[in-house]
């Protein structure tokens, strides 16, 4: 198969080996249902800080934090400090780039069935 390599995350120049560890991380960081919830919530209100996904999900501030670190290290999650807070924000672009390396395996699989 052939890498698209407008699907490059944040990878500027990368290699194969790279792009595909960029993606892997970035699916590995989607594989919670807490970041799923996170991701939801950033879908829904722009940016949120920490406080706010502790109002809303039964977790402690601190699991909190290293589930946002991760998505944030990811390069799904941007973050910015305001002051005493954290700001996250979801990064639209890394989340285009995702769906379009997904979408290309997709395709991919269709075409090789359709071949054989």
């Amino acid at each position: 198969m052939k890498i698209d390599r407008s699907i490059e995350p944040a990878v500027a120049g990368g290699s194969e080996c790279c792009l595909a560890e960029s993606l892997a991380d970035q699916l590995k960081a989607l594989g919670h249902p807490v970041r799923i919830g996170i991701v939801r919530q950033l879908i829904e209100r722009d940016r949120c800080c920490c406080g706010d996904f502790c109002a809303s999900l039964p977790l402690a501030q601190s699991t909190i934090s290293q589930h946002l670190d991760l998505l944030r290290r990811a390069g799904l999650v941007d973050f910015e400090p305001d002051g005493n807070r954290s700001r996250y924000s979801l990064n639209r672009a890394a989340f285009k780039a995702l769906a379009r390396a997904i979408a290309q395996v997709a395709e991919a699989e269709q075409t090789e069935a359709s071949d054989g």
